[in-house]
């Protein structure tokens, strides 16, 4: 499985998003879910970086089932229609994690 095209990738998303569920990453510049809402105060940067990873998390775990379920055939490039599912898999979940993320971000802040 590790040698599948968005592999790797996949798995640094799943390991960065640990940190945001735990809430461990106080507000910053560089890392996190860094929207104009959440860098107002503590409350909805932990509520919206514990989504946004959550969603992250999940983003990933749809690219690993894909990835076990239409591994790539060798020699790796060898079918283009197999590796558009792979990129389609990977970017179109973490496309809707962000757009969710910064909608969950926007939300908060309106209740405030």
């Amino acid at each position: 499985m590790a040698a599948e095209p968005f592999f790797i990738p996949a798995l640094l998303f799943s390991v960065i998003a640990i940190p945001l569920i735990f809430g461990w990453i106080p507000r910053n510049r560089w890392y996190g879910i860094r929207t104009a809402q959440t860098m107002v105060n503590d409350e909805t940067w932990y509520r919206s970086n514990r989504f946004g990873g959550w969603a992250i998390l999940l983003s990933s775990m749809i690219y690993f089932v894909v990835a076990k379920m239409f591994p790539t055939p060798k020699p790796a490039g060898s079918d283009f229609a197999r590796w558009e599912v792979h990129l389609c898999a990977f970017a179109l979940p973490l496309v809707a994690s962000v757009v969710f993320t910064t909608r969950y971000a926007k939300g908060l802040a309106k209740q405030r």
